[in-house]
């Protein structure tokens, strides 16, 4: 479990920059007169912070799927859950920058967007690469 807190340590901690972001500097670059690229950043880093919570979010009710609902001796791994946590954002994420589907708000096409959310994509896959978490069974 250890693994699934650390996952929502992170979660909470890049809710906690796109909230900054959003209420304090976003406002801050947008009514001053800041380079372009800043304000592609304060405008597009929403994106990457909803792709790092799906893809972290995915995997922890995947892994506790797993646990729970899986025997041991099932063939699918804690890579197969990573692999399918990263796809499953990516579809919402993207489908949603494309005007496909529109459960997260009015969005309004932009390539920064999308680039932003395959960077957050990225980390997400490294975040799970290099952590790995997995649920053990713990007996008492």
């Amino acid at each position: 479990m250890k693994d699934i807190r650390r996952n929502v340590r992170i979660m909470f901690i890049v809710l906690v920059i796109f909230i900054c972001n959003k209420f304090f500097l976003r406002p801050y670059v947008i009514k001053n007169d800041f380079p372009e690229f800043l304000n592609v950043f304060v405008l597009s880093f929403p994106n990457l912070c909803e792709a790092i919570v799906g893809g972290l979010l995915i995997t922890n009710i995947g892994l506790l799927g797993k646990q729970r609902f899986l025997k041991t001796s099932s063939n699918i791994t804690e890579n197969h859950v990573y692999l399918f946590a990263v796809l499953v954002t990516g579809l919402y994420v993207l489908l949603q920058e494309f005007k496909i589907h529109n459960l997260g708000g009015n969005n309004v096409y932009d390539p920064f967007d999308i680039l932003f959310s395959i960077i957050g994509l990225i980390i997400v896959s490294f975040i799970l690469l290099y952590f790995k978490p997995v649920i053990s069974i713990q007996k008492k």
